[in-house]
């Protein structure tokens, strides 16, 4: 995973609270140790990097983490800077994105009445995922600059599984709808186009075509980083319980679907060996047995590398805490 210094992307996830965060953030310390500028971005809305890393990286801009070797830099994204940012982007001089759109065809009447029916608030309202959306917009707009060139690994920390699976289908949606608008859009430009030529009026304005086009090649470019199997990986992280192997079975099949590479599995919160076991220890001990069984038996996961990552006496918290759950899962 350190080797080469083409730039890969390693997105951790899986269901809530089996410890992607601290898997993330380790493997984020253990790629600036081994000398790559590393960046690590949070597309959870429920934060916890700052937690993870003791230090504060609230504010939706890129904040250098004090400690390892290499550079390493930290995003949460602000999801009311992110709502703010679609409220901006769908309005324009106090007037709704779909209209300007609507004024372009030609329809600019049509588009007074909507108005009536309150469609521009319905659309000026966030819609869920928006989050993780502009999270992987923002990490293309930073590939796009050569002030991030520097970065050789980019590690994510993503939201629990569904929120994760949205976010992974999100661009073929858009590409589809989008598709859909730019061929609506041609075909009642074509026809009111005749139509103004022939009283002498000028030609709608391509503005909006152009920001969907823009907007529709972003997304392409997202979905090919994520099917990228020569640069991007996307890493389960569970834990040994029946419920947790369960779902990431499903997540398996979901990623699948999406053709998002998937190399390794970690099982989080491992009992350590111990010579002698309270009853509690033993009966959990023999709980993970079985968790671990179901794994090596589930056609789905069987043929994943299996990384086991004990369960430690310390908080993970802080650099040095994160390098030594690192050299222990990241080995």
């Amino acid at each position: 995973m350190v080797s080469g210094t083409k730039r890969k992307y390693y997105m951790l996830g899986g269901k809530g609270g089996v410890g992607k965060t601290s898997c993330a953030a380790s493997l984020a310390v253990k790629f600036a140790n081994s000398g790559h500028p590393t960046l690590v971005v949070s597309t959870d809305p429920a934060h916890s990097l700052s937690d993870s890393f003791a230090q504060d990286l609230t504010g939706g801009a890129l904040v250098p983490v004090e400690g390892p070797d290499s550079p390493l830099f930290a995003l949460e994204i602000n999801p009311e800077k992110a709502r703010e940012e679609f409220r901006t982007a769908a309005q324009n001089n106090g007037g709704t994105g779909v209209k300007d759109l609507m004024d372009g065809m030609g329809l600019g009447m049509i588009a007074e009445q909507l108005g009536e029916l309150k469609l521009g608030e319905l659309l000026d309202t966030p819609p869920p995922g928006l989050d993780e959306a502009i999270a992987i917009s923002k990490v293309i707009q930073f590939l796009d600059s050569p002030e991030y060139s520097m970065f050789t690994r980019i590690v994510f920390d993503t939201a629990p599984t569904g929120h994760t699976l949205r976010l992974l289908s999100l661009p073929d949606f858009l590409d589809r709808s989008i598709g859909k608008l730019l061929k609506l859009k041609q075909k009642i430009s074509s026809a009111t186009s005749a139509i103004k030529s022939v009283f002498g009026q000028e030609q709608p304005k391509q503005d909006s075509t152009d920001k969907l086009e823009r907007l529709r090649e972003r997304m392409i470019k997202v979905r090919e980083l994520f099917r990228d199997t020569d640069s991007t990986e996307f890493v389960i992280v569970t834990i040994p319980t029946v419920m947790a192997v369960s779902e990431s079975s499903r997540l398996h099949a979901s990623l699948m679907k999406e053709d998002v590479p998937v190399k390794r599995l970690i099982v989080n919160q491992i009992l350590p060996p111990s010579a002698s076991d309270c009853k509690f220890c033993a009966i959990k001990r023999k709980d993970q047995m079985r968790a671990l069984d179901m794994i090596r038996s589930d056609p789905e996961l069987t043929n994943l590398t299996l990384i086991q990552a004990p369960l430690v006496d310390v908080e993970i918290r802080g650099v040095p805490a994160l390098k030594f759950l690192g050299d222990i899962v990241w080995k």
